[in-house]
């Protein structure tokens, strides 16, 4: 076999392994009702947080931020077995959080944030999540009093992650 056919078939396998670990970034390859836990760990990676639920269920979550954009939760039943993998950070999880609501039941829905970060002047904790909609980079910040309780969310356009604009040559 010549130098350049073995390079080709090395990179023909770089390109399998590649296109394999793409495809367990979401966990699509799992099948809910069948998959275990395990499995589920072998393929997305060490879960970012567990949170035990009182009906026995287990929610594992994979975080993907802040490059990817995307958390995954998925349930687990008592019996070990996947019950659904879902993402959280949609429009629709996003828009469900509202001021008042408790920083667990924020955390229950979106997962981990990607940062927290204490604001003294305004005596407030702030979690971030980078998230996307389709290919529109957007940002969302959750403000809460000492006490766990949101007092507000913003949510808009990521313009730190655009690419540089301008003609080119030129620097900010």
């Amino acid at each position: 076999m010549s130098r350049t056919n073995r390079l080709r078939g090395a990179l023909a396998s770089l390109a399998v392994v590649v296109a394999a670990g793409c495809a367990s970034f979401d966990g699509r390859s799992l099948t809910p009702g069948k998959s275990t836990r395990a499995e589920v760990e072998a393929t997305m990676g060490r879960p970012a947080e567990v949170l035990a639920k009182p009906n026995g269920d287990t929610r594992l979550y994979f975080s993907r931020l802040p490059f990817g954009r995307e958390i995954y939760v998925a349930t687990i039943g008592g019996d070990g077995v996947l019950r659904g993998i879902e993402r959280t950070l949609t429009r629709k999880n996003i828009a469900s959080i509202k001021e008042g609501m408790q920083a667990a039941e924020v955390r229950e829905r979106l997962g981990p944030p990607y940062r927290s970060v204490y604001m003294k002047l305004i005596d407030r904790d702030v979690w971030e999540y980078p998230w996307r909609i389709i290919e529109d980079r957007r940002i969302l910040w959750v403000q809460f009093s000492r006490d766990g309780v949101v007092q507000e969310i913003i949510e808009m356009h990521d313009f730190e992650s655009d690419p540089p604009s301008g003609p080119p040559g030129t620097k900010d």
